[in-house]
């Protein structure tokens, strides 16, 4: 029953967005409104469709419905209801039919919100992104369908992948990841619709701009908890390895954050229009790719899905997707024509651009190092290996010129600049990184790459505080003078800006963390005794034995370890070893000790319960913690940069909109606010 219905409604899902692709594309293409209610109507019945095929399959695992596939494939009764839930992504069916929920709430979401929006485009966009729904439907239905029935019944199944029972984040990271990479979809849907009609103003800006922020920060979001994952659970001593796969989540990040600032330039100087849509293009081309790389079978990685039928089928898409998005590009594309131009090398458009080439530079040295290997395989037949020591050497001094020009942008002017309030501007700034990196080196920290590191992150530092003290001293000066207006316009204009600069904050942070963990982490390992201990940056560890214990989905032996740390405080570390039913090899937990300066990490390896004996390996990293604790500024900035401000905008209303599209003025004016 459960398998009739679910497969049911993914074809129904199907029918809607077939419908409502081809009603909206049409419709839009023939510059006719009759068709809009038609595509709404088909953007509530896919959605419906999705959300009723997810808690259909949810309902099947939670009450053991073995007869389906899926659940005879992941489900176990012993799996704690949480993770049966979990497991409704946990293996590459049903993680592709969460992906058909995820959209479905995507285009509805922003249906919804638009609705009341000029019709024609409206429905270019709902269209393309209904169009995408087809794709993903007919996988569910075809390739990855998990519906299938199965004879004989069992009566209980193997549970889901150890590796998604072992920690929490596993409930929380995919959903992160797939709201970012699924969301790409709606600014992907925006830009088609404005190079269909050959118009990029702010009516069209404003939607591309604030839904590629809100997959951003998703995606930010799913590749730090990702990494904390990582590091919580595989026991490595680590957090980002330059895996494949977690190459393929950080491409659409980059050129995502490189058309976030490009808009910019757009906005303010109405330049850079046909680049702007080009990285809103490739941010959902890399999604795709991304999705091919995590769930063919392809790439060997602890993060990657079993070998699979649908990677042919996501080939044939990704072809179709760039032969779309370079023929609409060629095609459409004279159409943008810029309305400005670079004024001077030393303005702020111009460190914009050079921090997008620097961007678009990343992402072409990791996407190469990444498809390297199996080029080279098909090509000449030879499998290589691209590791660690390629991606830093070609990705640290890329960081190191983002974090750079995180702190030049901000002091150059829009325009021409005045070089003598330009050299009182990075006076101070210039002076904070040059005492920062003497600090740093006088108590006894050394290394080019990381001293540079922490000498332009207080250079930004400080610039990126006095930006975010100088709208607000600006409002003030002009409230008390009585311009209303001014106040409102700058609010408008500023508030943005304000969240960029929370979000820069954090960006700080994550660098500053990562070049400290990586340049000056501590590692040991050996072989205890019960009462032997063993010394790393000032910590004692004693071994005092083993312990083992029992839990419905699984058994686990612990070494228990007290510490010492270098203040004289005494506490005790269990790093485990989780045995479960399912998986052949042993999945450890570690043992973290975390404060604001550095973590311990201890890891056991192996143990002899006749000899006596465990093998642990242990780290010392600094700073690590303040990876993880970047996400709150990122969320923070990201929702003041998205807060509506609505008194605001009606407050301006009647003026008319700079830069309008060739939509209707109050189309441009509504886009604008």
């Amino acid at each position: 029953m459960n398998g009739t219905v679910g497969y049911g409604l993914v074809l129904g899902g199907l029918a809607f967005a077939a419908f409502g692709a081809l009603v909206g594309l049409v419709s839009g293409l023939r510059r006719s409104d009759a068709g809009f209610p038609w595509v709404l109507r088909a953007v509530w019945g896919f959605a419906a469709c999705m959300v009723g095929a997810n808690l259909v399959m949810v309902h099947a695992l939670v009450t053991h419905d073995f007869s389906v596939r899926y659940v005879a494939q992941v489900g176990s009764r012993a799996t704690p209801l949480v993770y049966t839930i979990v497991s409704l992504w946990s293996a590459l069916e049903g993680s592709i039919l969460f992906w058909g929920l995820i959209m479905g709430g995507y285009i509805a979401a922003f249906a919804f919100i638009h609705r009341k929006e000029h019709a024609r485009y409206m429905q270019l966009a709902l269209g393309t992104m209904l169009a995408v729904g087809v794709f993903f439907a007919f996988l569910i239905a075809g390739p990855a369908n998990p519906w299938g029935a199965v004879s004989p019944v069992p009566a209980d199944g193997p549970g889901p992948n150890p590796l998604l029972q072992n920690h929490v984040l596993m409930i929380i990271h995919p959903p992160m990841l797939y709201l970012g990479y699924v969301g790409m979809t709606v600014p992907f849907g925006v830009a088609v619709a404005g190079l269909l009609r050959g118009e990029i103003g702010e009516a069209w800006m404003a939607p591309l701009r604030r839904w590629t922020l809100v997959a951003w920060l998703f995606l930010s979001i799913g590749i730090i908890l990702g990494a904390w994952w990582a590091y919580a659970v595989l026991g490595w001593g680590g957090y980002w390895a330059w895996d494949p796969v977690e190459n393929a989540s950080f491409l659409p990040w980059l050129t995502a954050t490189a058309f976030m600032h490009s808009t910019m330039v757009q906005e303010r100087k109405r330049m850079l229009k046909l680049w702007t849509l080009s990285l809103a293009l490739a941010s959902f081309v890399l999604t795709i790719l991304g999705t091919f790389m995590t769930r063919s079978g392809i790439f060997n990685s602890v993060h990657s899905f079993t070998q699979s039928d649908i990677g042919p089928t996501f080939l044939v898409f990704l072809g179709v997707l760039l032969v779309l998005c370079v023929g609409l590009l060629a095609v459409r594309g004279p159409l943008l024509v810029p309305e400005g131009q670079l004024a001077s090398p030393l303005s702020r458009e111009a460190s914009i651009l050079v921090n997008n080439l620097v961007f678009v530079a990343i992402t072409f040295t990791v996407l190469l190092g990444t498809l390297y290997p199996l080029i080279s395989e098909a090509v000449r037949g030879v499998r290589v290996s691209v590791g660690e020591p390629y991606f830093n050497k070609m990705a640290v001094p890329g960081g190191i010129a983002v974090l750079f020009l995180m702190g030049v942008g901000p002091v150059l002017p829009w325009g021409k600049p005045d070089k003598a309030t330009l050299r009182r501007q990075f006076i101070i700034p210039a002076v904070v990184g040059l005492v920062v990196t003497a600090a740093c080196f006088a108590v006894g920290l050394r290394g080019v790459y990381p001293l540079m590191t922490f000498g332009l992150a207080g250079f930004v530092t400080v610039v990126t505080l006095r930006e975010l003290v100088a709208p607000v001293r600006v409002r003030m000066a002009e409230r008390k003078e009585g311009l209303v207006a001014a106040v409102t316009t700058s609010a408008l204009k500023a508030q943005r800006r304000f969240g960029g600069y929370v979000v820069h904050l954090g960006i700080v942070l994550i660098i500053v963390a990562v070049a400290a963990s990586s340049a000056y982490v501590k590692h040991t390992s050996g072989t205890l005794k019960k009462g032997q201990v063993i010394e790393l940056g000032g910590y004692q560890m004693k071994y005092l034995g083993l312990v083992s214990g029992e839990e419905p989905h699984r058994t686990y032996v612990a070494a228990r370890v007290e510490v010492t740390s270098p203040g004289g405080k005494v506490s005790e570390l269990k790093p485990r070893l989780n045995y479960y039913e399912r998986s052949t090899d042993p999945i450890g937990t570690p043992g973290v000790r975390e404060t604001p300066g550095e973590d311990l990490y201890v890891s056991l390896m192996a143990f002899s319960e006749q000899a006596g004996t465990a093998s642990i390996n242990i780290w010392v990293f600094p700073l690590v913690g303040w990876i993880w604790w970047s996400i709150p500024l990122l969320v923070l900035g990201t929702l003041i940069s998205l807060w509506p401000r609505r008194k605001a905008a009606m407050a301006m209303a009647g003026a008319p909109a700079v830069g309008a599209s060739p939509l209707t003025g109050g189309d441009a004016e509504r886009g604008a606010a």
